[in-house]
């Protein structure tokens, strides 16, 4: 079960206990309702219905423009005269009646704040007709952090109302915490891009601009082209737009890397690629094949001293695409690889592995970490597998 649904359903025992409250202000609408089912049952949907309608707005967070959009479906799930939305400095949301009562809230709430515990408290209207003479205010926290209130009024004190409201800040705790993870698993992310940018070798960059120098004079029109191809490499692996990307953008930055490679080691290094069209369009976190190329050269290449073969493979395998890395050099040792993946190796190589690895099973889930095969002098092949469809993951 989902946090959002726990949430609600944690909202659904005082909302419905006592019946009146709540209940009696919907008896109206739930005659209307021509399905079978009881009463109880008909409140019990149109309050998970109205939960998950303001759920949406609350997982961009605590702003002026999500406590507006959720503050009415808060206010229909409660059923009181007006409610409103605080941060810790101000009335970010008000929907009902008396809107000109809000000027005082904030002093009302302060306690609140200051605690982080709830607190009923008289309307200060001296109208006797005034549906908003009484309040009650709880806390919205996040990790122990009390980022604003949520505030309901009535005609009159009400036990049920005041549990109800304790509940419904509960609930909308949960989906701040919930956009909060999410920010936070976006701040990940940009973090391990940046790691795998880090990566690309300065070293790198040096010998890749000393073998287009060396082309200068011999073979200009190969300088230029080299050149070309290492200003589109580095654009592509430090632009800063989106997330994903697409197997054939990747691809093509991998092709650039390798043109590099080969314009310094020449016939060392051969390359055999095999790419099915149809998983070219295919979406995939940015930068995540390029280190296992990078591995895969390493390896198989400068580890060995000698002539080196990679082959490069993204086929269709039915819902998936299947992109395999091989290379026919020094492999490693199984236990290594093992202690490397579960972050008990100190050094920091195979820290590009571990890095793609943790982004795959984030994205798509722990059944699409990598698949490695190796062993000492018998080279290393990995396997990447990316679910064609899925929600969130779009190319850009």
């Amino acid at each position: 079960m989902s946090g959002a649904a726990l949430a609600a359903l944690i909202v659904l025992g005082p909302l419905l206990l006592a019946g009146g409250f709540l209940l009696g202000r919907r008896t109206a609408r739930l005659e209307r309702i021509s399905d079978v089912g009881t009463p109880v049952e008909h409140a019990t949907f149109e309050t998970l219905h109205t939960a998950s309608l303001a759920a949406p707005p609350l997982r961009a967070g605590l702003t002026e423009d999500s406590a507006r959009k959720a503050a009415r479906r808060l206010r229909s799930l409660l059923g009181t005269d007006a409610l409103c939305l605080t941060d810790r400095d101000r009335v970010l949301a008000w929907d009902g009646a008396g809107e000109d009562h809000g000027t005082g809230v904030m002093d009302q709430v302060a306690g609140v704040l200051d605690s982080g515990r709830g607190t009923a408290f008289a309307g200060g209207c001296e109208d006797l007709d005034c549906s908003l003479r009484w309040g009650v205010a709880a806390p919205l926290t996040v990790d122990h952090r009390v980022l604003g209130t949520l505030v309901a009024y009535a005609p009159r004190e009400s036990a049920v109302l005041a549990r109800a409201v304790g509940e419904v800040a509960r609930w909308v705790s949960v989906q701040l915490e919930l956009a909060e993870l999410d920010r936070s698993r976006t701040r990940l992310i940009e973090a391990e891009i940046k790691a795998l940018r880090a990566q690309i070798s300065p070293h790198f960059i040096f010998n890749s601009l000393a073998a287009i120098a060396s082309f200068v004079r011999t073979d200009p029109e190969r300088a230029r082209e080299l050149l070309l191809e290492f200003a589109d490499f580095t654009r592509y692996s430090f632009r800063s737009r989106g997330d994903f990307t697409t197997l054939s953008d990747e691809l093509h930055s991998i092709d650039q890397y390798l043109a590099l490679v080969r314009a310094r080691f020449g016939d060392r290094l051969t390359v055999t690629l095999q790419v099915a069209p149809e998983v070219l369009p295919v979406a995939m976190p940015f930068l995540c094949l390029q280190p296992l190329v990078e591995n895969a050269v390493k390896h198989g290449l400068e580890g060995a001293g000698t002539t080196s073969h990679i082959t490069i493979s993204a086929l269709d395998a039915g819902a998936e695409a299947e992109v395999v890395i091989e290379d026919d050099g020094v492999g490693m040792e199984p236990d290594r690889l093992r202690r490397i993946l579960r972050r008990e190796d100190g050094a920091s190589t195979g820290i590009g592995l571990l890095n793609v690895d943790e982004r795959l099973r984030q994205v798509y889930g722990d059944d699409y970490g990598l698949v490695i095969e190796t062993g000492v002098g018998a080279g290393m092949r990995i396997t990447v597998r990316i679910p064609k469809y899925r929600a969130g993951v779009h190319g850009s």
